[in-house]
């Protein structure tokens, strides 16, 4: 098994912050709000203006950490607003991961090219406190060669930036139906006419060494919506599927929702977690709802108690009983208890910073 098959490559100190990122179980129950177009989406709507409004954005991000951080085990922030603007509403022993990648893309007919946030670097996430890096690449294996050759070399600096920081790499990977001529977008809606061999040959993909991908953030493989009762017919074909996600990953893996239903995500983690994923990193099947209801904040927050942390707390139940604890997992590597060089020259012995390129800046 090669190095990054086994996560052998991982450092004592991204193990140890793959660990607060978990429960104390090794198990990851992670909230996104970090999502900029959709909940920027939805304020343009209420107000019926063209832009939205910075304070509006602040005000619905700062509720749902308030709301929900306390039962996730790590939240999942933007630094242009949630960070800045509420995450002294996050609780000190949650976990931090924060976002590195811009949400507008540039797409044309040869597929689509992400890029960092400008002025945003892992370095500066690592300066800042967080406990790991976030990255959304879209990716498709028959994108022109020059997409695929850009989206690759991004991630591939991305992963030696956090190899160097000693950062959880976490992977987002969607795959995108291509676009009609160029422009940019923001949509980051479910590709409804996906195909799951797609979704599995990106995964192998960027399991290679090259990448130093830590935990993989991946979307279901059939359409959430299509998908079978996880005890009713048809159900043996979708997780044939699941199950070659988890081979492909070759490492912990949870799953994203994707703007799914609550009943439709609940399915998709049953077929994950049988498949061996080892929790979630999820946002829109959570809070959705409550923020239709915007700008009345407060009703946004009674909705949220009512609905958004109920359904947050099945969530973190079902993962405690079905999820496989990331430790267990088969290219987790070495207990990230016991340093790779522990003993009596461990202080001696343990490297430095790799000397290695220029940190990325975009």
């Amino acid at each position: 098994m090669s190095q990054a098959k086994s996560g052998t490559g991982r450092s004592a100190g991204t193990r140890w912050r793959l660990r607060r990122l978990a429960d104390a179980t090794g198990r990851f129950a992670m909230l996104a709000v970090d999502q900029r177009p959709p909940i920027e989406q939805v304020v343009r709507a209420a107000r019926g203006e063209d832009a939205h409004r910075r304070e509006d954005v602040s005000a619905i991000k700062r509720l749902l950490i308030e709301e929900l951080g306390d039962l996730s085990t790590a939240v999942l922030a933007d630094p242009l607003i949630a960070y800045p603007d509420a995450v002294d509403a996050l609780p000190s022993d949650r976990g931090l991961i924060v976002t590195l990648e811009h949400a507008v893309y540039d797409e044309g007919p040869g597929g689509r090219r992400s890029e960092a946030i400008p002025d945003w670097t892992v370095e500066k996430i690592a300066r800042m406190g967080g406990d790991g890096v976030k990255v959304l690449a879209w990716y498709r294996p028959d994108a022109s060669p020059e997409v695929r050759e850009h989206q690759e070399r991004f991630v591939a600096e991305v992963g030696e930036a956090c190899r160097r920081h000693d950062l959880p790499f976490v992977f987002e990977l969607l795959v995108y139906p291509f676009a009609a001529g160029e422009g940019t977008g923001d949509s980051y809606a479910e590709d409804s006419g996906k195909r799951a061999e797609a979704v599995i040959e990106s995964v192998e993909r960027f399991a290679a060494p090259e990448f130093h991908v830590d935990l993989f953030k991946l979307e279901s493989p059939v359409p959430a919506a299509e998908l079978p009762d996880p005890d009713g017919p048809g159900a043996d074909v979708v997780q044939a599927h699941f199950d070659a996600l988890d081979r492909a990953a070759g490492r912990p893996w949870v799953m994203l929702s994707a703007g799914a239903t609550k009943d439709a995500f609940r399915h998709v983690l049953s077929y994950a977690y049988r498949a061996g994923a080892s929790g979630f990193l999820a946002g829109r099947a959570i809070w959705w709802d409550a923020v239709q209801h915007f700008p009345d904040v407060e009703a946004c927050r009674r909705a949220l108690q009512a609905d958004g942390r109920p359904y947050l707390s099945d969530l973190v139940a079902k993962t405690a009983a079905e999820a496989r604890p990331w430790t267990e997992h088969p290219g987790a590597g070495p207990d990230p208890l016991v340093p790779e060089l522990a003993g009596p020259d461990f202080a001696r012995d343990y490297p430095g910073r790799p000397d290695t390129a220029q940190e990325m800046t975009a």
